[in-house]
């Protein structure tokens, strides 16, 4: 799952014998799957290991791992550069923002919420930030109503009606049939609750 090269592994058995006796290390991605995923590597002393949590076993050492980022870290890979002007610890996650590829949205274990999500935040948020904006799923119902919220630039845009038929509302239904309608509960007036 994680390849850590042979200097990565040195220079953690070397940065964890400093540390109190039981600190491991702790791999993790903030929002998993989206274009904002973020990845880390930090400490993990013994009293902050979890339950949700995988021990991968390496050389004299442990990578914890919260056991729902697992797909996102597919062949991943920590190493450790050296050059001029020192050492650096690099790691690489290809799949960090993006786990559903095409063939894998067919499968059960991705809910409906989920590729929606990721649908949004890789082909519809993509241009709306480029206006400051970004659109959020609140919910799907049973009957297949999708509730979404504007934020950023898009408050109070006098092209939100637009963007909404022609950019958001048309994608989604044609990517998602289990989708029947689009609710969207953005209050549009322009005043002070408006980002711009």
């Amino acid at each position: 799952m994680i390849t850590v090269s042979k200097k990565a592994q040195k220079h953690f058995q070397s940065l964890l014998s400093k540390e109190p006796n039981g600190t491991q290390i702790r791999v993790f991605i903030i929002n998993p799957g989206t274009v904002d995923a973020e990845c880390g590597v930090a400490y993990c002393p013994e009293e902050e290991v979890e339950e949700v949590d995988i021990a991968l076993k390496y050389d004299k050492f442990f990578i914890y791992v919260n056991k729902n980022i697992i797909p996102y870290l597919k062949n991943s890979e920590i190493d450790l550069v050296i050059d001029n002007l020192g050492s650096q610890l690099t790691l690489k996650a290809p799949y960090a923002k993006n786990n559903f590829s095409k063939n894998n949205f067919s499968k059960k274990s991705f809910s409906l919420e989920e590729k929606v999500n990721y649908f949004l935040n890789t082909e519809i948020n993509p241009q709306l930030s480029m206006h400051g904006g970004k659109i959020n799923l609140i919910g799907i119902s049973d009957k297949g109503v999708a509730t979404i919220q504007f934020s950023g630039g898009c408050n109070g845009c006098s092209m939100i009606g637009l963007t909404l038929k022609e950019t958001v509302e048309t994608k989604l239904l044609a990517s998602f049939p289990e989708i029947k309608k689009i609710y969207d509960e953005t209050d549009h007036l322009h005043g002070k609750h408006s980002f711009y």
